[in-house]
């Protein structure tokens, strides 16, 4: 009997020497030719997200970032990253001005449920800009009142996979491949499934895998740091699945040479890893 055809191709095991790659840069680039990234986030109480995110696009190579924040985060922001332009919004309209200057949003890492967040999320999704959601801005999309701009990547982890889908988190995690090819066909997006051997897949059926990482990232800012990091990609020119899948392997890997040092890893002690892993995979001089 002849074996029938599976609809979907084969998983992609993501390895060092199977990577997308960015091009290099010529001795006359300028920060203009590598985009602008707007990172929104922050609410009260939430500060330290949104600056690790910002903090990820702009070591990762974005050409600018700007950050929408609560006004009172202004100071500890331009303290901790001054190339970061930093931005206090307090409402959407507030906002309007700075979508109007992005090539690519971040938005999620702090951004809360609130009135506040709620707001910015709404007006981030009318810009047809390609996005990166995480966090707060999965737990609103679950909720089915939004819809994600054409190129979007979002990054659940399983139990925010569990709310998009309206499964449980046990559900995804029995057939996390399903999961993510569900999250991806259902929102039109390249979703990343996030844990251990986190899945990339694309609408149209593409399916990676990363094997790479350690126990000692079980801590909180990881992916925060990772929104930031596909963002830049993003804001770089490679392609949403193609960013996804770079950025969860330099992600993946940065974790793993932090983690031999044990436990007490922090989500900033991936950053300096991921700038000298993009190197080695994509040098900067072309």
């Amino acid at each position: 009997m002849p074996q029938t055809k599976h609809p979907f191709p084969e998983v992609q095991l993501l390895t060092g020497g199977h990577l997308p790659c960015l091009k290099g840069r010529p001795v006359d680039a300028h920060k203009g030719q590598f985009g602008h990234l707007l990172l929104i986030g922050g609410d009260r109480g939430f500060a330290g997200a949104a600056l690790l995110s910002a903090e990820s696009a702009l070591r990762s190579g974005a050409g600018m970032v700007s950050l929408a924040t609560r006004s009172e985060h202004v100071a500890a922001a331009l303290a901790r990253l001054p190339e970061v332009m930093t931005q206090g919004t307090d409402s959407a309209n507030q906002l309007m001005g700075l979508l109007a200057k992005a090539s690519v949003l971040v938005i999620g890492p702090g951004l809360g449920q609130g009135a506040w967040g709620r707001s910015l999320l709404s007006a981030a999704a009318n810009a047809p800009l390609p996005q990166v959601w995480d966090a707060d801005a999965l737990n609103l999309l679950a909720q089915g009142k939004l819809h994600l701009p054409t190129g979007s990547v979002i990054t659940p982890h399983p139990g925010e996979a569990a709310r998009l889908l309206g499964l449980t988190c046990a559900a995804v995690q029995a057939d996390r491949p399903a999961a993510a090819r569900a999250l991806s066909a259902k929102y039109a997006a390249v979703a990343v499934l996030k844990g251990a051997g986190s899945l990339i897949a694309s609408p149209d059926g593409q399916l990676a895998r990363c094997d790479a990482g350690h126990p000692a990232m079980a801590t909180a800012g990881l992916g925060d740091v990772l929104a930031g990091l596909i963002g830049a990609l993003l804001a770089q020119g490679l392609p949403a699945f193609d960013a996804a899948c770079l950025g969860v392997w330099l992600h993946a890997c940065a974790g793993e040479r932090q983690g031999k040092l044990g436990r007490g890893l922090a989500a900033s002690d991936l950053i300096p890893a991921i700038r000298q892993l993009l190197e080695e995979q994509s040098p900067c001089l072309s």
